[in-house]
């Protein structure tokens, strides 16, 4: 039984920071990737940062030089984290983690290709 537990969302003022917290447990898969995504009101979900187990990190365009992945990993249990510094009111919605195996890097931020997500917490940026 995967699950997925998001936190640290909030309210801040454009140009603030807010760091997200994803705890992952119950994947049995020692290769996985993990991914944060996001959806505003009336629009589709698209994927804003993912990671591999061995590390290695994709960006959407749109936050490239501002947002920063990254993990730790225990026994059974992994943490991915997403680093929001100089935020914008385009960075507001509801904010995914989810896992799943990786395929090709192109794909990594497809949210098609994942299959086990969390709750999703709030961002609002104003």
């Amino acid at each position: 039984h995967v699950q997925l537990v998001e936190s640290g969302g909030g309210s801040v003022q454009a140009g603030g920071s807010l760091r997200l917290s994803c705890s992952a447990s119950g994947y049995t898969y020692s290769s996985y990737c993990m991914g944060w995504f996001r959806q505003a009101p009336g629009k589709e979900r698209e994927g804003v940062a993912a990671i591999d187990s061995d590390g290695s990190t994709r960006y959407a365009d749109s936050v490239k030089g501002r947002f920063t992945i990254s993990q730790d990993s225990a026994k059974n249990t992994v943490t991915v984290y997403l680093q929001m510094n100089s935020l914008k009111p385009e960075d507001t919605g509801i904010y995914y983690c989810a896992v799943d195996r990786c395929g090709v890097a192109t794909g990594w931020l497809d949210p098609r290709r994942y299959n086990y997500w969390g709750q999703g917490t709030q961002v609002t940026v104003s």
